[in-house]
């Protein structure tokens, strides 16, 4: 599973949480989020995504990187979810997904990732749990016969890394 914390959103008065854009930064680094995905762990049978704009335009971006599409589904339950949440998500995903990349926002993603993580490469985890930024790609690893079995402690964090788009 690849979680991918939301690209850098703008601020904007009078626009609702919901409806903020990506700012320049998370435009530049969206794309480069798209280009480790795929150069690490290869394109995810499905996407899960929040259905704010800043998570929309993330996926779009990322997605655009890449020379074939892959199946999205915009879930609105991803919006400020917790980990009791997010696991509810997960464990309805069909069995025949392999890669599942899901794309939200924290602190929600940097919790899953930390609750899911029985045990990390390297100091993979202690950089989690010390901050997982925008743009921030977590790699988990586990073992098990279906979604239904992902559960706290049972998956390895193998990677995690922050992607910067070129200035």
């Amino acid at each position: 599973m690849v979680v991918l914390r939301h690209a850098k959103s703008a601020l904007l008065d009078g626009v609702a949480d919901r409806d903020r854009p990506l700012a320049a930064r998370g435009r530049r680094d969206a794309p480069a989020a798209g280009r480790v995905i795929a150069e690490t762990t290869g394109l995810p049978g499905l996407v899960l995504c929040s259905t704010t704009v800043r998570t929309r335009e993330t996926w779009e971006l990322a997605a655009a990187q890449w020379d074939t599409s892959v199946p999205v589904r915009h879930e609105p339950r991803l919006y400020a979810a917790d980990v009791p949440a997010l696991l509810a998500v997960l464990h309805e995903v069909p069995t025949d997904v392999g890669t599942l990349l899901l794309i939200g926002h924290n602190p929600g993603l940097a919790d899953l990732v930390v609750t899911l993580a029985g045990d990390g490469v390297d100091d993979t985890l202690d950089r989690v749990r010390t901050k997982f930024p925008t743009s921030a790609i977590a790699v988990l690893s586990w073992r098990g016969a279906g979604w239904p079995d992902l559960l706290p402690g049972t998956a390895l964090l193998t990677a995690m890394t922050v992607p910067r788009g070129a200035a």
